[in-house]
């Protein structure tokens, strides 16, 4: 596997996301904490997916993740923690994207009445796991 410079900028992504989302935590910004999230989330997984496929657009990289997981293109001694950021990924996936943005039009709530703490705290749970696993794949730290 080539470390490309996507692969690099995705990762600098990523643990900028975090880093905000770590912020709104602070702020008891719980909407926004989820959204940094979920881009962190989304660009660690487009980060370790830039090196070894093209990534493309799009706000659910776990699928893409997956379908090149299952052609091979890993070795397998890295497959065990690409899965777990597709994982991490996926449960902040597009959905969570759209709630953070738009909230849920059919209760008629809106983004800031959806995220309470608790939601919070596991988004930045799963993004804090899923850049550091990008971490170790694209810097091999």
């Amino acid at each position: 596997m080539q470390v490309t410079d996507e692969a690099r900028y995705r990762l600098r992504l990523a643990t900028g996301f975090l880093e905000e989302a770590r912020q709104d935590v602070g702020l008891e910004r719980w909407r926004s904490c989820v959204d940094n999230s979920q881009l962190a989330a989304e660009n660690a997984a487009k980060g370790v997916l830039a090196l070894v496929a093209p990534v493309g657009a799009t706000h659910d990289p776990a699928v893409l993740l997956r379908r090149v997981l299952s052609s091979g293109a890993y070795p397998a001694s890295l497959e065990p923690r690409v899965i777990r950021i597709a994982e991490c990924a996926a449960k902040l996936g597009w959905s969570v994207h759209v709630e953070t943005d738009y909230g849920d039009y059919g209760a008629m709530q809106t983004p800031w009445e959806l995220f309470v703490e608790a939601d919070a705290r596991d988004a930045l749970d799963l993004a804090e796991e899923a850049v550091r696993l990008a971490g170790e794949l694209v810097c091999g730290s």
